[in-house]
């Protein structure tokens, strides 16, 4: 190991890591449209060694979803580069504003008051939206957040801000606390998931179920998004967290 690279590697161990990802099982919050993970005890140490299988959707807990999650004829997860999996980490902070109202969609706006006190966000960038959602796991129902009608109420990205990110900014990559990219009021609204697939046909990923994003500066963190490799995959759970400057 080259004295240059030993002395990068004895930096980032100095610093403060922290931990972005839920731990997940059989009974945490997951899409409505999948089954619960099952996870089985195959062998125990009274065999000679402990072994389990686990079965649960790919898009799971802590999840990176792959371009082709949406988008025909696109990249599957083991296509994505290491390098496209460690970026510098912007965290837009709306956990008041989402509080306040479990409906907030962000705006251009939001993104223009966020650089008047942080500066502009630069090009190559992850940016998360924090919104505290993270905080209600694993309770499913409160999650969910359901109406009486039926419906959910969580935050989520507004497809303008998505736009004008990728666009103008030429972020390379998005992640959030919730179930989907776009707010569930947007939802209702577009019929659909349009920011998710906006985000998607860019050519690049996203991760969901993020937590800890209250414990992260606004700009000079690194984000490691750490994944097993199936073949053809669309997503899986991933292991992500961040090294504080």
């Amino acid at each position: 190991m080259s004295s240059e690279l030993l002395k990068a590697f004895n930096t980032l161990k100095e610093k403060q890591w922290v931990d972005l990802t839920h731990t997940f099982g059989a009974n945490s919050p997951h899409f409505a449209a999948f089954k619960a993970a099952e996870i089985d005890t195959l062998f125990n140490h009274d065999d000679g060694f402990f072994a389990q299988s686990f079965q649960f959707a790919g898009q799971y807990g802590t999840h990176i979803d792959a371009p082709i999650h949406f988008v025909r004829d696109t990249r599957y997860l083991e296509e994505l580069e290491l390098k496209e999996l460690v970026l510098p980490l912007v965290v837009i902070d709306q956990s008041k504003e989402a509080a306040e109202d479990n409906d907030f969609t962000l705006s251009v706006d939001d993104i223009f008051t966020f650089e008047k006190a942080h500066g502009k966000i630069e090009e190559g960038s992850f940016v998360a939206l924090r919104t505290d959602w993270s905080k209600r796991w694993p309770d499913e129902k409160e999650f969910n957040n359901k109406d009486a009608a039926g419906n959910n109420h969580a935050p989520g990205w507004g497809l303008e801000a998505l736009k004008f990110l990728f666009q103008e900014r030429k972020i390379k990559a998005i992640g959030h606390e919730t179930f989907d990219t776009d707010s569930s009021a947007d939802y209702l609204k577009n019929g659909g998931l349009h920011g998710e697939y906006y985000v998607l046909e860019q050519d690049t990923y996203q991760i969901e179920l993020l937590t800890n994003l209250d414990k992260l500066p606004a700009t000079g963190a690194i984000i490691f998004n750490i994944v097993p490799k199936p073949e053809k995959a669309s997503g899986f759970p991933v292991r992500s967290f961040a090294i504080l400057p």
